[in-house]
Order: structure tokens, then C-alpha cells, then sequence
């Protein structure tokens, strides 16, 4: 048994040994089955709006991460050393 203080640690080990049965679990059920009839179904022209919106969006947030980043490392440059 895993024995530690840490409280987050019960949870890690439970979830360590949940894990090799949630992976084991699915196998022969009927979401196998379906697998077949789900790969065969298409988004059509419907829908490439949305991911065309969502494309855009990631766009803008990964621009401003790099301009906040631009700004930090200006900021920081400007600031003293602190030694000495």
C-alpha cells in the first residue's frame, strides 16, 4: 500500500489504480459496435463555421499571450538587477 502525509496522495494512488480498469473496461461493449457507424457520419458544410470561429479564437488569445509576454520581458528589462 501506498503510505504517505501528503493529502493529495490517497487521491493519486486511487486514481493510479483506477486507471488500468477504466482503460479495460470498455472492451466488448457496445460502443465497439458503434465505431464503425460513427466513422462513417460527416459534418458537412454546416459546421465549418464553427471551427473556423474557433480557429480564429485561438488566433487571437495565442497573439495576446505573445504580446503580454513582449511586455513582460520589457518591463523586465527595465527594472534593476537587485544586486546591489
Amino acid at each position: 500500500m501506498i503510505r504517505s502525509n501528503r493529502p493529495g496522495s490517497r487521491l493519486f494512488a486511487a486514481l493510479l489504480l483506477a486507471l488500468p480498469v477504466a482503460l479495460l473496461l470498455p472492451i466488448g461493449s457496445p460502443v465497439l459496435a458503434q465505431a464503425s457507424e460513427l466513422g462513417r457520419q460527416t459534418l458537412g458544410r454546416a459546421y465549418w463555421h464553427v471551427f473556423a470561429a474557433y480557429a480564429i479564437g485561438l488566433l487571437l488569445i495565442g497573439g495576446w499571450v505573445v504580446s503580454i509576454a513582449r511586455r513582460l520581458a520589457r518591463l523586465e528589462r527595465k527594472l534593476p538587477d537587485g544586486e546591489g
